[in-house]
């Protein structure tokens, strides 16, 4: 077996790896968007992309391997749009999670989120009236809020304590009233109306200490799991730009070693002979 041949498969293995991460990380979407982002169509373009890899990765393994030239052609094609496809994935993941972050409130460590943040794609998706019963059904069926309490010998934690927890974005926005509305904290998810006025934010209206309602369906809430999918998008898409470099490197390198092999095959010369080869001079001696 040539060095360049031993060398496409050893790149070849290389992206097989590679694969496992985009993979990895297609999972652990789906588990999030099980259990925490509701949200479940944005991890199958990884899995399935994770799965392309490690398919055409074997077929480049098995043309290197036996010199099938046909694999090494379908390996080198399907990469090409499989690193295109990547690349496309890693942009629109960005583009759509450009906008919204958390807002710092005073005295307190969490942060809340506000609908007007966020805008665009994956905001209209979230809050249209075809996903946001399944999302909001999805939260309180996970029961996220009723894992938010914690209590010490039967006491539930302090006001002061609570305000010192760091909460994620949809513990953050479907769990507890907007800290503008005024309410008094009694627990974790049981909160009364102060002896002031309710803020005018739509969502003060929206609370209820029902177990089954808390603000699932504010905008509060749909803000949350806005800021959670960024959270997640963003975390994944950091390993995904990591491996897209890997694969291109990697490509570049078995089209050179599969054009070496190719001069190799035909008896092609190299330097002045194969100049002289493709363009032959017209005066013979």
């Amino acid at each position: 077996m040539r060095t360049s041949s031993q060398l496409i498969g050893l790149l070849n293995f290389l992206t097989f790896l590679a694969s496992i991460p985009i993979l990895g990380g297609g999972i652990w979407l789906s588990s999030r968007a099980n259990n925490t982002d509701c949200l479940k169509f944005l991890q199958w373009p990884l899995i399935i992309i994770g799965i392309a890899i490690m398919v055409v990765s074997l077929a480049g393994i098995a043309g290197s391997c036996y010199g099938n030239t046909f694999l090494m052609y379908l390996y080198l094609w399907a990469m090409f749009v499989i690193i295109a496809t990547l690349i496309g994935f890693v942009i629109f993941a960005y583009a759509v999670t450009d906008k919204g972050t958390g807002r710092p409130v005073s005295n307190k460590v969490y942060q809340e989120y506000y609908l007007q943040d966020y805008s665009g794609w994956l905001e209209e998706r979230v809050t249209s009236q075809s996903y946001w019963p399944k999302i909001s059904s999805c939260i309180r069926d996970s029961h996220v809020c009723g894992k938010l309490r914690k209590d010490f010998g039967g006491i539930p934690e302090s006001a002061d304590m609570f305000s010192m927890r760091k909460l994620s974005p949809i513990e953050s926005g479907c769990c507890k009233p907007p800290t503008g509305c005024g309410y008094v904290y009694q627990n974790e998810t049981v909160w009364i109306m102060g002896s002031g006025m309710v803020g005018t934010d739509l969502d003060c209206g929206r609370w209820n200490n029902d177990q089954e309602t808390l603000c699932y369906n504010c905008d509060s809430c749909k803000a949350g799991v806005l800021g959670s999918l960024k959270k997640s998008w963003r975390r994944v898409s950091v390993i995904n730009i990591v491996i897209l470099i890997i694969l291109v490197i990697v490509y570049v390198v078995a089209c050179a070693a599969f054009r070496h092999d190719k001069r190799m095959d035909n008896d092609e010369p190299y330097g002045e002979t194969r100049m002289e080869k493709v363009q032959p001079t017209r005066i013979h001696f």
